[in-house]
């Protein structure tokens, strides 16, 4: 949607029933169509803000800026236009949610989210978005004046028709409410994972999530059986261990090696060595 071009357009008014139309001043018609062009896309935020949809909020700007030209030929031009332009807006949107039809309606926030893959922040702003929606019209129009539009107290109520005692009790019984429904909601969304077994975020673990280790397989133990005889002590020496091949006693013993000293070797004569 191109926010630049003007959502509204002026149209002839109509004389006593005769289909005589009278035409606009030039001056003031080619004024007002400068201010549509300059605020008409900060009107429609406002807008949007008020009714929940783009759609909705097109059809009541439009409204709006059909009144406000009425008024300002008749005036002759007015001098704060703005602020008569969202008072007007304000005033059509509350008549508006008096009377809407409570059942299906479009809506940018879909009933099913995806997977938690937004920052915590943009959550947040989902789920307070979903309940200004439902606050009543009078409560909403002021929440969105003071904290959207960032108005006063005192403009706040000028626009709105109201008391600045009214302003502040309206304010304060809607920031009532957001807190008390969104602490219940987020109640409802720690029960839920409790109950579905999902640990509270302080519980879980920093890591990632590990399986129990294996422990070591124990050594194989012996079967059971009587315990093992100890051999019977003999004279012919120690008693063979267990595992070593024994001995035939038929075999005869070999004799003892002798080692012979090698022959000592002659002197060689001085005489043969002087020769």
């Amino acid at each position: 949607m191109d926010l630049r071009v003007p959502l509204w357009q002026p149209r002839l008014a109509r004389g006593n029933g005769e289909g005589r139309t009278v035409a606009v001043s030039d001056a003031l018609e080619e004024e007002f169509r400068e201010f549509v062009a300059a605020r008409s896309a900060a009107l429609l935020r406002t807008a949007y803000l008020l009714a929940g949809d783009w759609a909705t909020a097109e059809d009541l700007l439009q409204t709006a800026l059909t009144k406000t030209y009425l008024a300002w030929k008749r005036l002759g031009g007015i001098e704060a236009v703005e602020p008569y332009a969202r008072r007007v807006l304000v005033n059509t949107a509350t008549s508006w949610w008096r009377r809407r039809w409570h059942g299906e309606r479009p809506t940018d926030v879909l009933p099913e989210q995806p997977a938690r893959d937004r920052v915590q922040e943009q959550l947040d702003r989902d789920a307070l978005w979903r309940h200004v929606q439902q606050l009543p019209a009078r409560q909403r129009a002021v929440l969105v004046l003071r904290f959207y539009e960032d108005l006063s107290e005192a403009q706040t109520a000028a626009l709105l028709n109201i008391s600045a005692g009214t302003v502040k009790s309206q304010s304060s019984r809607a920031l009532a409410t957001l807190r008390r429904r969104l602490a219940a909601e987020q109640a409802a969304e720690r029960a839920a994972e409790q109950a579905a077994g999902v640990p509270a975020p302080s519980a879980r673990p920093n890591g990632p999530a590990t399986g129990p280790r294996n422990p070591r397989p124990a050594a194989p133990s012996a079967p059971a059986g009587p315990p093992a005889q100890r051999p019977a002590a003999t004279g012919r020496g120690p008693a063979a261990v267990p595992g070593t091949p024994r001995v035939r006693p038929d075999l005869p013993t070999p004799a003892p090696v002798v080692a012979v000293p090698p022959a000592p070797v002659p002197a060689i004569p001085a005489s043969r060595v002087d020769a």
